[in-house]
């Protein structure tokens, strides 16, 4: 398993910043290990964003993604003490699920 995600999100007037780091190796599937062998492929495919349970964000993701992807958003309507939860699937069918409280 994953280490957890580091999840912050903070308030700013009628919404809140969110911003997550992911801890994922992100191997694309075309880099060859020291023996010349090429390395499979294992990158994260689907992110979802929830805020206190109600989906408000989807995103597909290939193996062009960098190792332990930063991703920033913006949820309208957020208020101090609502939950944000990323939940993220890669291709070999790992998933990883953490929370935070918006501050």
């Amino acid at each position: 398993m994953a280490d957890p995600m580091r999840i912050r999100a903070q308030v700013a007037g009628d919404k809140a910043t969110v911003r997550v780091l992911m801890s994922h190796e992100m191997e694309s599937g075309q880099r060859k290990d020291s023996a010349g062998v090429l390395v499979p492929a294992w990158h994260i495919q689907e992110v979802i964003a929830t805020h206190n349970g109600k989906t408000v964000l989807t995103a597909e993701w290939g193996p062009a993604v960098s190792k332990n992807p930063y991703l920033q958003f913006a949820v309208k309507g957020a208020k101090v003490g609502d939950k944000i939860g990323i939940t993220w699937t890669d291709n070999r069918g790992d998933t990883r699920t953490d929370e935070a409280t918006v501050a």
